[in-house]
């Protein structure tokens, strides 16, 4: 309505005729009361008297104090630059006296923002208000890139192990010699049993086998054990 007025040149008197129009209900009650007192009294029907019952009817000093803390300790917290702008430009109606000058304006709004953000803007230089929130946007965006980044690489090998075990074939157990072969359960070879205790071997000096079944002395094939063939003829190879 104040922009209505701004835009149409009403006068004073108007401007509260304008607004009483508006009213309905329990507001219209209210106003009906307000216009008898100014008559009793002889106040003058203008905008500045309205605006001042009308607070105090619906807009108390109480209200006032507390929109206008919250605008002094408003922070971004999770919230975008932009998201905290529209917040810190709406409750910075309850506090004009505080952003009348320009770079008072800009100095809370810089201590609003997050302790990164404002560690890269301390070595800039904000003429005026949308500079500094210009400047906040894309260091903002400059270390949400950053972060992206440094996620997608902490996620390159653990993608890749998933995409190895997907399709990786028989689960392998540990055969003769340190071996993978499949179908067979860790510390037992192919011909038997192979306690844990035995060793280390004569043959290479690891434990878990004896000599007599080391894989490279009795010549066995490193895929599934067996002593008729090499790894490079072994029939179960992919």
């Amino acid at each position: 309505m104040i922009d209505i007025f701004s835009a149409v040149h009403y006068t004073e008197e108007k401007q509260v005729t304008f607004a009483v129009f508006q009213l309905e209900g329990v507001a219209r009650s209210w106003w009906n009361l307000i216009r008898l007192k100014w008559e009793r009294e002889q106040t003058p029907r203008m905008w500045v008297n309205f605006m001042r019952e009308f607070n105090t009817k619906y807009f108390p000093p109480l209200t006032q104090e507390k929109n206008e803390y919250e605008f002094i300790t408003l922070c971004k917290g999770t919230q975008t630059v932009a998201e905290y702008e529209s917040q810190f430009t709406w409750f910075s109606k309850f506090a004009p006296e505080l952003i009348v000058i320009e770079q008072r304006r800009i100095r809370l709004f810089v201590q609003g923002l997050n302790v990164e953000i404002q560690k890269d803007l301390a070595v800039t230089q904000h003429n005026t208000f949308s500079d500094a929130m210009e400047k906040a946007q894309r260091v903002e965006s400059t270390r949400l890139q950053v972060r992206n980044f440094q996620a997608k690489k902490r996620d390159i090998p653990e993608s890749s192990l998933e995409q190895g075990d997907k399709s990786t074939a028989p689960k392998l157990g540990r055969g003769v010699g340190g071996v993978r072969i499949p179908g067979i359960s860790r510390g037992a070879s192919q011909g038997g049993s192979v306690s844990a205790s035995h060793g280390p071997c004569g043959y290479c000096g690891k434990p878990n086998h004896t000599k007599d079944i080391y894989w490279k002395k009795a010549r066995k094939c490193l895929r599934c054990g067996s002593v008729d063939h090499q790894i490079a003829n072994c029939p179960i190879l992919p």
